[in-house]
């Protein structure tokens, strides 16, 4: 793989996300995730999974660059693929900690509230999903697992402002569970990732499920159209315009 890595320590895996400055997330991307995660899912000594990414980016989002040469059917499938793999992360059956070592942003964002537990480095990184401000909309699991983690109104206030949160107001609306110390935080991860690993893992999967098998319907009903509107919005053209001038800040 080359923008996903995987590591093994014991039962814990480690998937570090590696592309360029800011792991942008393009077809790459999701296509080595699937794969990874695939993979895990199988490997019967693994019980619990770390996310994670390279340098001062979990995750910018999409590679909006990348995009603005795509095709609407092109990204549209991207889209298609994306939500497939959030969906099944939001599902995956064994615990998965995102440890967030730096900025969480859009697309960057919805992994993260597709894990089952959030460590935020303090500092300098923001989350956020910020859509709004540059005139894109949202997809519909993106907002069914935000209010899984801060509730309808936090969920509101979130999407319509486009704020950037530091980890301490993350905290505080349940965007995150717990903001650590950069030099602490794969530590603090892997904490927290082997608590999970003790537990039974059959009754974690059957627990997991009957928190979210009903959400992850809901979200697959209504996903393909909420993919069609963001794909028209995406391509309309103020939007094109602000999507051009995004510009990347450390």
């Amino acid at each position: 793989m080359d923008f996903v890595f995987l590591s093994k320590e014991q039962d814990v895996a480690t998937v570090t996300l590696n592309r360029g400055k800011v792991n942008a997330i393009n077809d790459a991307v999701v296509s080595e995730l699937k794969s990874c995660f695939h993979q895990l899912t199988t490997d019967t000594c693994i019980r619990a999974v770390i996310l994670t990414g390279q340098g001062k980016f979990f995750s910018f989002g999409f590679d909006t660059s990348e995009f603005m040469n795509y095709s609407k059917e092109r990204f549209t499938t991207f889209l298609m693929n994306f939500t497939d793999f959030y969906t099944s992360l939001f599902l995956f059956p064994k615990p998965v900690v995102a440890a967030l070592n730096g900025h969480a942003i859009a697309g960057g964002c919805m992994f993260a509230t597709a894990c089952d537990y959030r460590l935020m480095a303090t500092g300098k990184a923001k989350i956020a999903l910020n859509e709004i401000t540059f005139g894109a909309s949202l997809l519909a699991g993106s907002v069914e697992m935000l209010k899984v983690c801060v509730g309808e109104r936090n969920a509101q206030r979130i999407v319509f402002n486009g704020t950037m949160f530091s980890a301490d107001e993350a905290e505080e609306l349940g965007l995150i569970d717990r903001k650590v110390p950069e030099e602490n935080l794969l530590a603090e991860a892997n904490n927290v990732a082997r608590e999970f690993a003790q537990r039974d893992q059959q009754a974690f999967q059957s627990i997991k499920l009957l928190l979210r098998k009903n959400i992850a319907l809901e979200m697959r009903k209504r996903e393909k159209d909420s993919i069609l509107e963001f794909a028209d919005i995406w391509y309309s053209p103020q939007t094109r315009r602000q999507v051009q001038e995004i510009k990347v800040r450390g």
